[in-house]
Parts: structure tokens; C-alpha cells; sequence
């Protein structure tokens, strides 16, 4: 019996390769290149890898093909998703590269082990010694994170997983000023993470058992054939789908959102924020619309309920926050809700709407959480303590300015790129049948915009706290992921038609 080998066409899979080949080859510096040089070295080489990797996908614009045997399916939601991981996968390893006065990159803890102004920490600091491992388990991230909504069967889907969500546990716990608070949160997440893994393996399982597939379009051949086990194949579909909402952080799934993004160094949790969720719905997006649209009568109501809560619940706990860090994570938790509207759709507007949202938040969320590391307490560490912000505005107008048009965004105000993206998601909503979800989806919008000119007021109104931070200088490389982010919400808002062009023009998932 003879073994079909699949082909493997490197050519549409070249944006993954470049990433991964920059993360294997980062292992190797770690591994013989002296510390001195590491840190330069596995910058230039993650830059180096990125940009690469964003022309092949500009290259590959107009591509739609099934690669590796089926298991991969390049086309137009897939090359713009991963499009908008690179960029943010490129801002972010901007922002993990940011050195401070100790040596230490992007608020990870220096690899020297030493007391405060100890001999060894002081040559540690001269030679530039930290922990430039962080570079290569970012690559393999995002390695991951362009794989996942590309993966055309559950199986490569589970690889992508895991992937991208190992090296994100390892990053969680590394956050320099924070060390317990950090390492509770690696291990809350990688805990919880595991668990969901597992719950998303099993539901693969019961997929693979009631269709005979796990080819993704297999599966909804199956489904439209009427020759699948419906109630394994209801179970499955259930499963798959607490694996995917945990990953991008729907209620009753969102636990481990604000302890992690608060323990997290503030760079990983940016990048979190951003490209993790952009990876995740791409995959619920082609689970739902490639392999189970045949049953969507089954799994909409569920997913009805899902943005329910979501909105709500992140919109509510929003205004109890007293700290930034964790305001930004409620606020994306309820960010979730708004871009569920456009899976519930389960239209193509809806597909298009979702990956507008996408794209426009992504920015928003890197942006902001940018900010927060140039706000520092007299000792040198993150403020993020929402009372001392008092007078923030006033004492560096722009870093306020700046802040407050990411909160503007996430609230929806128009001329930002928040407001295109929640009218788009509001009205693939309604043409979907969706109205009374576009109402929720306004009530909550209405009470989050509320915390956040609660927050540009207290910025620019309010008398400078006394004890309040300082705002550090930024250095070219976290400049340049600010301005990105800035510029990005802006022209989307006033000029958002080339992206829903963008965004229209990318077609139906290949099936």
C-alpha cells in the first residue's frame, strides 16, 4: 500500500516560512552567539523576517489555493488577516524592544541576577545583557498566529494553536517589575489555556466522529448531505467553540483576561490584545462559515447569548476599574462582543464587517497599551493606577491627546476607526436579522463611552495628583509603534473606504 505524499507549495506559504525560519534561526543565536551581540543581532533579524514576510503577502494579494494537501487554504480573509498580524507583530516586537536603563527589554526581567547597583548589574547594563530570548518566542507566535486562520482542517487548526499559545505562557511570566504578580499570571493563563486546548481537541474529536473528516470543508460537505451523526456533531461543534472563545476572551470565558494583560509585561500584552484576536476570529471564522454554516440554526442562538454577555459584562465591569492596565482589558473583552456580531451575521457582510473590526481594533489596542509603558512611577516602574492620572493630560498634552483618541475609538466616536467598525458590525448585524443584538451592542457602547471621557476629563480636567507619574521619553522605536497606531485610527476613520474595499474585495473563505 503506497503512501500519498502531499506537495508542499512554498511559494503561498512563504509569509509563514520567513516567520518561522526567523524564530528557528533566533534559537541558534541564543544558543552560540555571545550575549553582547545577542540583543542586536535577533533584533535586526525579527525585523529583518517581518517585513519580508508582509511583501510576500502583498505579493500573494489575489491568490486562493489549497496548499500542503489540503491542510492549508490561502486566500483573500486569510492574506488579510495575516497582513494585519505582521504589522502587529512587527509594532509589537518594536515595543519588546525597548531597553531600559537596566538593561532590561520592554519590562522583561534582565537575564544577570543581581542586587540594584551591584557590580555585575552595572556591567550587565553596560553590555546590554537581557532576555533576548524574548525575540525568537514572539516569531514563533506569530509563526502560529498566521497559521491558525489559515488552517483548512481541525488537526493543522490544533498545531496553530499551540504554537502560538506556548510562547505566549513563557512571555506572561517574564514582566520585570511585577515578577509574582507576573508568574500568576503565566500560570493562570497556561492553566486555563490547556484546559481549553484540551476541551478544543475533544470537540475536533467528536467533529472527526460524527462527519468522518477533519477537513474543514469536508465536514460541511457532510453537514449538507444529511450524513453526519448530528448529535456528536452538535457536541463537537459546542467544544470547538469554547476553545475559540476562550482564546479571544468571550464571557463566560474572559477570566484570565485582566489578570493576565495586568501581570503580562505591558509589550505582550499589547501584542496580545491585538494579534491574538485577530488569529482566533479568523479561525471561528472559517470553522463557522466554512464547516458548519449547513447548521447554523443550531449554533446562532448560542452565539446570540455569547454577545449578550459579552457586551454587557465587559461594558459594566469597565467602570469599576481603578486601574488602566485592567480598564484596557475589560474594554477588549467587551470589544469581543461587537466583533461577534459579525460571526453571528453569517453573512458575507458579516465576514467582511468582522475583518474590518479586526484590522481597525488591532491598531486601537496596540496603540493604547504603547501609552502605558511611557507612564512611570518616581521609581521607575509602569503607573498604571487610574487615580494618579489626575492632571496626566496636562503636565504632557500629547501623550494625553494621543490616549484619548484610542479611548475615543473604542468607544465609537465618529472620524475614528472604532466608529466605522462597530457601523459595519451593527449592520451586518441587521441585515443578518440581528436587531435586537445592534441594540445591546448600543447600550453598551453608550455605557463604555461613558468610563472613557470619565478617563480624558480626569486627564485634562481634574487638579495634577500631587505623588502622579512622570512621562518618560519615548525612543524612536516606540514612537514610531505609536504613531502607527495613531495613524492608522485616524485615516481609517476619515478615510475608511479603501479598507471596506479591502475588506469586500477579499472574497469568501475557500472551501
Amino acid at each position: 500500500m503506497s503512501v500519498r505524499i502531499p506537495s508542499v507549495e512554498y511559494g503561498v506559504l512563504s509569509p509563514m516560512l520567513i516567520v518561522f525560519g526567523a524564530a528557528v534561526a533566533g534559537v541558534l543565536v541564543e544558543a552560540f552567539l555571545p550575549r553582547r551581540h545577542r540583543y542586536r543581532v535577533q533584533l535586526m533579524l525579527s525585523i529583518g523576517a517581518m517585513i519580508p514576510a508582509l511583501v510576500a503577502v502583498i505579493v500573494l494579494a489575489g491568490t486562493r489555493q489549497i496548499a500542503v494537501g489540503g491542510a492549508v487554504a490561502v486566500d483573500g480573509p486569510t492574506l488579510l488577516l495575516q497582513g494585519t498580524v505582521v504589522l502587529i507583530g512587527l509594532l509589537a516586537v518594536l515595543l519588546i524592544a525597548e531597553r531600559d536603563s537596566s538593561g532590561g527589554l520592554g519590562g522583561f526581567t534582565p537575564q544577570a541576577s543581581a542586587a540594584p547597583g551591584s557590580a555585575v548589574q552595572l556591567a550587565a547594563s553596560r553590555a546590554g545583557v537581557s532576555q533576548t530570548e524574548v525575540f525568537p518566542l514572539t516569531m514563533f507566535a506569530v509563526g502560529g498566529m498566521l497559521l491558525f486562520p489559515a488552517a483548512n482542517d481541525l488537526l493543522t487548526m490544533f498545531v496553530a494553536l499551540e504554537v502560538f499559545s506556548l510562547p505566549l505562557y513563557l512571555l506572561c511570566g517574564l514582566a520585570r517589575h511585577r515578577r509574582v504578580l507576573s508568574q500568576e499570571a503565566a500560570l493562570k493563563y497556561f492553566l486555563l489555556g490547556a484546559f481549553s486546548s484540551a476541551i478544543f481537541l475533544y470537540g475536533s474529536a467528536m467533529l472527526y466522529g460524527g462527519a468522518g473528516t477533519l477537513s474543514l470543508a469536508g465536514i460541511g460537505d457532510a453537514v449538507s448531505a444529511g450524513s453526519v451523526n448530528m448529535s456528536m456533531t452538535l457536541v463537537g461543534t459546542g467544544l470547538l467553540a469554547v476553545g475559540v472563545l476562550f482564546k479571544v476572551g468571550a464571557v463566560p470565558f474572559h477570566s484570565w483576561i485582566p489578570d493576565v494583560y495586568q501581570g503580562a509585561p505591558t509589550a505582550i500584552a499589547a501584542f496580545m490584545a491585538a494579534a491574538t484576536k485577530i488569529a482566533a476570529f479568523g479561525a471561528m471564522l472559517r470553522i463557522f462559515y466554512v464547516a458548519l454554516p449547513g447548521i447554523r440554526d443550531d449554533w446562532r442562538p448560542v452565539l446570540w447569548a455569547i454577545v449578550i454577555l459579552t457586551v454587557l459584562a465587559g461594558s459594566i465591569m469597565v467602570v469599576t476599574q481603578t486601574d488602566v492596565k485592567r480598564m484596557l482589558a475589560y474594554s477588549a473583552v467587551a470589544q469581543v462582543g461587537f466583533i461577534l456580531m459579525g460571526v453571528v451575521a453569517a453573512n458575507s457582510t458579516g465576514l467582511s464587517s468582522t475583518l474590518v473590526y479586526l484590522v481597525a481594533y488591532g491598531f486601537s489596542a496596540l496603540g493604547a497599551f504603547a501609552i502605558l509603558t511611557l507612564v512611570r512611577a518616581p521609581g521607575g516602574e509602569e503607573d498604571a493606577e487610574l487615580a494618579r492620572w489626575a492632571g496626566l493630560g496636562r503636565r504632557a498634552p500629547l501623550l494625553g491627546g494621543l490616549f484619548s483618541v484610542f479611548l475615543l475609538s473604542f468607544a465609537g466616536i465618529p472620524l475614528t476607526s472604532g466608529f466605522v467598525a462597530k457601523f459595519a458590525v451593527f449592520k451586518a448585524a441587521g441585515e443578518g436579522g440581528a436587531i435586537p443584538l445592534v441594540i445591546i451592542g448600543v447600550f453598551g457602547s453608550a455605557v463604555a463611552a461613558f468610563v472613557y471621557a470619565r478617563v480624558i476629563l480626569l486627564m485634562f480636567f481634574v487638579t495634577p495628583h500631587p505623588d502622579g507619574p512622570q512621562v518618560a521619553a519615548p525612543s524612536s522605536l516606540t514612537a514610531a509603534a505609536i504613531l502607527v497606531g495613531v495613524a492608522a485610527t485616524v485615516v481609517l476613520g476619515v478615510m475608511p473606504q479603501p479598507l471596506l474595499d479591502l475588506a469586500n474585495n477579499a472574497g469568501a473563505f475557500l472551501r
